[in-house]
């Protein structure tokens, strides 16, 4: 071998490592992860470990912008409109499936529109009275709502909220009269329930079960289909309204058109995090259940909730203002 030959071997087994990184950098350097939602809500905490966790196996920094607005629409909205480059995300509640419906004005279907990543995590959601509460179990609260029909009142986070309505699938599928207030966040109508201006509040673990453990509240039943394994004396809704469920859950999407290959590498580095210590330390305390099983999942569960919740709505007559 000759040594013009030599240099040009060496050239290329060195431009090929070379070449396999440059493949394996992200097309964008910042990524906006946008959470449609007002900074300090509950989808805060995982969307940041995530964004954390693909910034350093991504080569890119992985940013969250919290752009609330319309119930959620209008941050999913922007995702949808972004280049399907690899450099905007969507980190969004079960709200999601909410907005076909209670949204239309925005003509926006996020089966459509949007790109499938997972499930992050299924976040369950209780009714919450006060410690000192009249009712101690579901049966009393209902068993009194039958008897005054129309006198109950519960919170949520706001008209349209999947809280406002896991309240009004319980109402009808219950027999019950209830009185929705909504506030301007779960937070705010859990301090309604100190000060007794509402009877009950739904709200996630996330918001509510800090106050369970503490002995400053109850919860009388968790919206999830089963009990939730990390409060297991906690009945399901569903043992006592058959047929009720009112899943919440994070997810993530990506705008409609990102190349299969960007698609694959976040699914593939989503997936691996269901093992990841930091993400499992603050999720677990609030009996949130780590999924992150991908798109065919989601896809499946959006199929499946969009026309239920649209149902609920039509049922109760929601509608939002403007």
């Amino acid at each position: 071998m000759n040594r013009r030959n030599a240099l040009l071997l060496a050239a290329g087994g060195l431009a090929a490592p070379l070449l396999a990184r440059a493949q394996d950098t992200w097309p964008i350097r910042q990524v906006k992860i946008i959470i449609p939602f007002a900074a300090g809500g509950p989808q805060d905490i995982p969307a940041r470990i995530i964004a954390d966790r693909l910034s350093r196996t991504l080569g890119a920094t992985f940013f969250i912008e919290n752009r609330p607005g319309v119930g959620g629409g209008l941050g999913a909205q922007m995702v949808a409109n972004a280049p399907p480059d690899g450099g905007t995300l969507l980190f969004i509640s079960s709200s999601i499936s909410i907005l076909p419906t209670l949204q239309r004005q925005l003509n926006f279907d996020p089966l459509r529109d949007l790109a499938p990543l997972t499930v992050v995590c299924d976040v369950p959601a209780g009714m919450m009275v006060r410690a000192d509460s009249r009712f101690t179990d579901l049966a009393s609260l209902i068993a009194e709502a039958k008897a005054n029909p129309g006198k109950l009142t519960y919170g949520s986070g706001g008209v349209g909220s999947a809280n406002h309505l896991a309240g009004a699938q319980f109402a009808a599928l219950a027999g019950i009269e209830t009185v929705h207030v909504p506030y301007r966040g779960v937070s705010q109508a859990v301090n309604a329930i100190y000060t007794g201006e509402i009877d009950f509040v739904f709200g996630s673990t996330v918001e509510v079960l800090t106050h369970h453990r503490q002995g400053r509240a109850r919860l009388l039943g968790m919206t999830m289909p089963n009990r939730v394994p990390a409060v297991p004396e906690i009945p399901a809704i569903a043992e006592l309204v058959p047929g009720y469920a009112a899943p919440n859950w994070f997810a993530m999407f990506a705008p409609k058109g990102l190349p299969e290959n960007l698609t694959n590498r976040l699914v593939t580095e989503l997936t691996a995090m269901k093992t990841d210590e930091t993400l499992i330390a603050r999720l677990e305390p609030a009996a949130a259940i780590i999924r992150l099983d991908g798109p065919t999942a989601l896809t499946t569960q959006l199929t499946a909730e969009i026309p239920r919740w649209r149902s609920v709505i039509q049922r109760a007559g929601i509608a939002v203002e403007g």
